[in-house]
């Protein structure tokens, strides 16, 4: 992913939770450009105010309806956050869960489909969010994610071939590059409940339960 310009400074974390800082990649005034944005949407009218309702994920069923999504959607504020995986938890037969680490099979670092969007607090400072897109889980993610306030989806990957057309394209575009990714390019293992504390981190968090 070539970048024009970089304004983003940060260390390589194993465990990233909403509110914290991620970097991201958009499309402004005719360039790709790298920044650092909070995980969790703050819409453009809450005054730099974080809502009082998790804004870390937006709905792919929502996005030309929810209040929080429509307006960065209908702006064409897209953009790119990398990674190298993911965790979802699982419940087993026992009602018991576990955490799995999920990564891609073709691409060592990749994209999440998000929408940004930008709100001025009352000193007149800028914050700049984001919230990664989800979507219904294809059938690898089903049988894992199947806990949880909302079970059986899974955030939008994008292939490294649509990344152009997320930034820059239509709604349209957009719109059809919103895929799930295919499971046989994704690897998936079960990993420690360190996870589950976001102040743990570390390559450790990623190693096969078994190790541990």
């Amino acid at each position: 992913m070539q970048l024009r310009r970089i304004h983003w400074r940060f260390e390589v974390s194993y465990n990233v939770a909403p509110t914290q800082s991620v970097p991201v990649v958009r499309f402004a005034n005719g360039e790709r450009e790298g920044l650092m944005m909070r995980w969790g949407m703050i819409p453009f009218s809450a005054k730099g105010i974080a809502p009082n309702f998790p804004s870390s994920n937006a709905r792919i069923e929502k996005l030309e309806t929810a209040p929080t999504w429509r307006g960065p959607w209908g702006r064409a504020q897209r953009c790119i956050l990398p990674a190298a995986g993911f965790y979802e938890w699982h419940m087993n037969e026992a009602c018991q869960k576990h955490p799995f680490f999920i990564r891609l099979a073709d691409q060592e670092v990749f994209g999440f489909a998000a929408l940004w969007d930008r709100s001025i607090t009352t000193d007149r400072v800028a914050v700049l969010s984001c919230a990664l897109i989800t979507m219904p889980a294809n059938e690898l993610m089903r049988r894992i994610h199947n806990a949880g306030a909302h079970p059986f989806r899974m955030p939008a990957i994008l292939l490294q071939t649509d990344h152009d057309a997320w930034l820059r394209g239509s709604v349209a575009d957009a719109k059809d590059v919103l895929r799930q990714y295919p499971q046989d390019q994704m690897v998936a293992y079960q990993v420690s409940r360190w996870v589950n504390n976001s102040k743990n981190d570390g390559k450790k968090l990623i190693e096969p339960a078994h190790k541990l």
